[in-house]
């Protein structure tokens, strides 16, 4: 008699019975940090030596940050924020407009008492990192933008030589397709609230004034190279194999236009393109940002 699955079946049971309580494995203490008078936002500590490191992202939570932030203490005292509507910091209904968002961080480098923290902003953090740069330069070391050095605000039309993509003939993902596990931590936040969502990423789009940016800048982008995107798609003829030519054409002219942008507005900005990334490029690409991130911090030294 096979007994393996009637026991697999009854396991959540058993541990239920016996009360287990999953525990978060990465080593971080938790706590909150009040901004705007009354507003608690979740930070995240993993200790270490060194300057301060503070994360930031767009609608995940600072649970994200759980794998690489630890492999980075050697070097820098490391934290995470969960930003206001997100994972356990409070859902006010309010304070999502680019300057409060940008505020809610700077009270927090204040609160904890960071000196000139690297603050990392991934997708729409840049946001933040754009307002913060600018303003309060001198509350900073430098910035580091992972996949969020970007104009969120552009038009097809603002974009030089981008392609007319047939989207009807553009040709589905295949299983090679680069993507991420997330941490344990990350898969058990509560929901994001669609209102929240909205307000974070579409209602306050920000365009990036990068020439009033006076810290240093690194900004690492997602790439791919025609032959991956080729790979990446599961194109069966000509015709979708020109629609899947045209829609590469026409994320690199955009992306040609984010660097030039950035390059203009912070000429000494460092810019590195990792080919094959994820979004999440600190989980896709781990070891590369980590590698990215010391030489950053000692090129722009203390």
């Amino acid at each position: 008699m096979n007994t393996a699955i009637p026991l697999l079946v009854g396991l959540p049971l058993l541990l239920a019975q016996s009360g287990a309580v999953w525990r978060d494995p990465s080593p971080h203490n938790v706590r909150f940090v009040s901004v705007d008078t009354s507003v608690q936002l979740e930070v995240l500590d993993w200790g270490g030596a060194g300057r301060p490191m503070l994360f930031v992202g767009c609608y995940l939570t600072a649970h994200v940050y759980d794998d690489i932030a630890p492999k980075l203490t050697d070097q820098f005292r490391v934290y995470a924020l969960t930003r206001r509507g997100v994972g356990a910091s409070d859902r006010p209904a309010t304070g999502y407009e680019p300057q409060r968002r940008a505020d809610d961080v700077l009270e927090v480098i204040g609160a904890l008492r960071m000196d000139k923290p690297i603050l990392i902003g991934n997708s729409c953090g840049g946001d933040i990192l754009h307002a913060l740069g600018a303003q309060h330069p001198e509350a900073l070391g430098g910035l580091v933008y992972l996949d969020a050095a970007e104009d969120p605000t552009l038009r097809v039309s603002d974009y030089p030589h981008i392609p007319i993509v047939d989207m009807a003939r553009m040709p589905k993902r295949g299983p090679n397709s680069p993507s991420v596990i997330f941490p344990a931590a990350e898969t058990r936040q509560r929901p994001l609230d669609p209102t929240i969502r909205k307000a974070i990423v579409d209602d306050n789009k920000v365009k990036p004034d990068y020439s009033r940016i006076r810290v240093p800048v690194l900004a690492v982008y997602r790439t791919t190279t025609l032959e991956q995107t080729m790979n990446e798609y599961e194109w069966q003829n000509d015709q979708q194999l020109a629609a899947l030519i045209q829609g590469y054409a026409g994320r690199r002219a955009m992306l040609e236009k984010w660097e030039g942008d950035l390059r203009t507005g912070v000429p000494n900005a460092r810019i590195v393109e990792l080919p094959g990334a994820n979004l999440y490029m600190f989980l896709s690409n781990e070891a590369d940002v980590i590698r990215e991130l010391r030489a950053f911090a000692t090129l722009i030294g203390r």
